[in-house]
């Protein structure tokens, strides 16, 4: 008699894949893209007003008395510790863009995690492994893919079966360069690389999962 382990049935979708067909998603990425280029100029602005401080100071200090240097200095350091705040605040861990990427992104993340508790439960799945996830998938057979069913559920089917693209080629969208000084540092967040693919099969030539 079989196991109770060896009966269950598994098989993983694409979650990367299947938002990136979802207009939803491309909505909330350019709406994303636009608030971070908008952060990012009033993070130049702020750069150039202390650039604009700092070359009038030099072409003033030799009229300046020590009080009047020294109340400058004052100034330029508190702008420039204000801007590096704002930078933090904006591109910095948990700042307002990750927290507007979670605002955007999470309705559509719900959909589809939605979609695939639909599709485990109508083919009596177990398991179901996400693809673009962590998870290192070293092998996996077509014959086990969910993710058209998955679309199918979401009404984002099309007559010519979907196929994956690339790994990598949808994602969040990275927080843009921020001024290069010496005085800012570096708090940019390091972004995380899309998992390679390794092991691919063609799965045009898989039958479909009943």
């Amino acid at each position: 008699m079989p196991s109770l382990t060896r009966a269950q049935k598994f098989g993983y979708v694409d979650s990367e894949f299947i938002m990136s067909k979802m207009p939803a998603y491309a909505q909330a990425q350019q709406e994303l893209n636009t608030a971070s280029q908008n952060w990012q100029k009033e993070v130049e602005a702020q750069k150039k007003d202390i650039d604009r401080l700092y070359r009038t100071y030099q072409a003033e200090e030799v009229l300046l008395t020590e009080p009047m240097k020294k109340k400058r200095q004052d100034e330029i350091l508190k702008k420039e510790q204000d801007a590096k705040a704002y930078q933090n605040k904006i591109f910095g861990y948990e700042g307002m863009l990750f927290k507007k990427r979670q605002e955007l992104t999470k309705p559509i993340q719900d959909q589809v995690f939605e979609a695939v508790e639909k599709v485990a439960k109508k083919k009596q799945l177990a398991i179901l492994f996400d693809k673009a996830g962590d998870l290192t998938m070293l092998y996996t057979n077509p014959a086990h893919d969910y993710t058209e069913f998955v679309l199918e559920e979401l009404g984002l089917a099309s007559e010519d079966r979907n196929q994956p693209g690339p790994k990598g080629a949808v994602r969040t969208v990275t927080p843009p360069t921020t001024p290069s000084d010496p005085e800012f540092g570096d708090d940019q967040p390091a972004q995380k690389a899309a998992p390679a693919s390794r092991g691919k099969v063609n799965a045009k030539s898989a039958p479909r999962n009943n």
